[in-house]
């Protein structure tokens, strides 16, 4: 018996250090200095959620296990119990909207099943033409938005596995464009002190490109030529770019575990396929699982990352004579010249 637990712990350090000595091997070895930064679609993808996740740094792969686990790693729903409820609905960079929300319950014997939509939005602007610089009398909107299924189950009391499928959709006026993506994420729970190791790939589909009424125009096939057809309609057609894909490896676990005051760390490291790979890191403290508070730092080692440290509380309130569990989250995080994100959001346990 000593010796399977021998072994179980080194094949735990030996998964987590290839995993992350890959991510970091990959920075060390890109000499060139390509990031790929502007090269994908749907960037509202990159948005964090949740106001733990976004309090520690985005550091969340590992450690995450309510209903925002759709966004960082699908396998830590299968960690949630009962039925629950989040929504977020926050102010975004450049004075747009951001909406996140999400209901799941657990199937006894079968696995936890959620159902999440998240979306950004633009306020109604101007339309401007070289004719018309002060507007035309028309307003215009922008919308992504991505509805997403998601299953996970635990194989065993310390290994789970999830996926998301999820349909994406980008509008901007009159033109639009939509795609199919998959997120896929395991979270192992180590003997060691019951570490917690995750990994996750997410945003994994087809490319993205835009089409619609306002990709008609009408040309002149051959100005030069008088008598010929004066005018042909025809369409721009756009290129079609990939998703924002990521690959996340974490490691998270308890500094302090005692019935009244716990402490945990996590820390995520990140390989996008559009810019530098990162580190994120995080810490929490609670007070009788009642009261949370958190701190962390994304970005780290990102060239030329605006990103500062992130803060946030929480407070998870049982309601007197019930089962259900009241979620308070508040998160703020640094953009630097982009000013302050704060994010505030409510959740329910029944």
């Amino acid at each position: 018996m000593r010796n399977q637990l021998k072994s179980s712990r080194w094949l735990t350090w030996v998964l987590f250090l290839t995993l992350a000595g890959n991510v970091l091997n990959a920075q060390l070895e890109n000499d060139q200095n390509i990031s790929k930064r502007g090269t994908t679609a749907a960037q509202f993808l990159k948005i964090s959620t949740g106001g733990r996740g976004t309090a520690m740094g985005s550091a969340n792969v590992a450690i995450c296990s309510d209903l925002t686990s759709s966004y960082w790693n699908p396998a830590g729903l299968a960690r949630m119990k009962g039925i629950q409820v989040y929504f977020e609905n926050n102010d975004w960079l450049a004075g747009t909207d951001h909406h996140f929300g999400a209901v799941g319950f657990s199937w006894p014997s079968v696995g936890v099943f959620s159902l999440s939509l998240n979306m950004l939005s633009t306020p109604d602007d101007l339309v401007r033409t070289v004719e018309n610089p002060k507007g035309t009398g028309e307003k215009f909107n922008a919308q992504d938005l991505s509805i997403g299924l998601t299953v996970a189950r635990k194989l065993t009391d310390r290994l789970s596995l999830g996926a998301t499928i999820k349909n994406i959709r980008q509008r901007i006026w009159h033109s639009s464009g939509q795609t199919m993506a998959t997120d896929i994420g395991v979270q192992y729970k180590t003997p060691i002190r019951d570490l917690m190791l995750g990994a996750s790939i997410s945003n994994f589909g087809n490319d993205l490109s835009l089409s619609g009424r306002d990709m008609n125009i009408s040309v002149d096939p051959d100005p030069g030529n008088q008598g010929n057809v004066e005018f042909v309609n025809a369409e721009y057609q756009t290129d079609a770019f990939p998703l924002p894909l990521f690959f996340r490896v974490g490691i998270g676990g308890y500094l302090i575990n005692t019935p009244l005051l716990q402490a945990v760390f996590a820390i995520d490291a990140i390989h996008p396929n559009d810019n530098y790979e990162y580190l994120n890191l995080g810490l929490e403290a609670a007070y009788n699982e009642l009261v949370f508070i958190r701190a962390g730092y994304p970005s780290f080692g990102k060239d030329d990352s605006i990103e500062g440290p992130t803060f946030g509380t929480g407070l998870h309130y049982r309601i007197p004579r019930t089962s259900t569990i009241l979620k308070l989250e508040y998160s703020i995080a640094d953009f630097g010249p982009l000013g302050m994100i704060q994010r505030l959001s409510i959740g329910y346990h029944f």
